[in-house]
């Protein structure tokens, strides 16, 4: 079964679908609507990723995970609403193993030592949950560089003292993976990030 637009997001492009539907039926089941997050809930900021993701023209498989980034907790937000170990096979099935791998990959980057040579294409990733060391290909790449930009950039819109603080660092960070960030990725960074 293919996703089909169910709704419009607030960006004005349409999003959903019966995995998105699937995935906001989970993350409600497991308390992502009761669970504090800059913007209110964590269930909401997942939605505004998706949004702004689809926003940009990112396939189904990459707004999908930007729906479910958060489902193994993240190196910035260590709230999980599955067991990594047990839950792969449970958010695969809702989502689709390609989505699944973006969240997977999302969730398990050690930010300090991958984020400085992501956009190389020798780049080596580690794996917090591992500690293992891999290079991903130039399309993984790119949907974590992608879904990195629409989650820091929804929380620079939600929170001010978190832009103020961040911004620069933000900035710099998305300016070394500009040759991985789509023309809208990457405007949006600018735009939104510019002192």
């Amino acid at each position: 079964m293919s996703d089909s637009p169910t709704s419009t997001g607030p960006l004005g492009r349409a999003v959903g679908g019966a995995g998105a539907d699937r995935a906001v039926a989970l993350l409600l089941r497991l308390g992502a609507a009761d669970i504090a997050h800059p913007g209110g809930t964590l269930l909401a900021h997942l939605e505004r990723v998706r949004d702004r993701l689809a926003a940009w023209g990112a396939r189904p498989a990459l707004q999908l995970a930007g729906l479910c980034h958060a489902f193994y907790g993240t190196d910035g937000f260590p709230t999980a609403l599955l067991p990594v170990d047990t839950g792969r096979a449970e958010l695969a099935e809702v989502i689709g193993a390609e989505a699944e791998g973006i969240v997977y990959l999302y969730a398990a980057c050690d930010r300090k030592a991958t984020y400085p040579g992501l956009a190389e294409a020798d780049g080596v990733f580690r794996d917090r949950f591992t500690g293992a060391l891999h290079t991903p290909g130039p399309h993984l790449r790119r949907d974590l560089a992608e879904l990195s930009a629409a989650n820091e950039l929804d929380l620079v819109h939600q929170d001010f003292v978190f832009r103020d603080r961040w911004g620069p660092q933000l900035l710099a960070l998305f300016t070394r993976f500009r040759p991985l960030l789509s023309r809208p990725a990457w405007s949006d960074c600018r735009t939104d990030l510019a002192p």
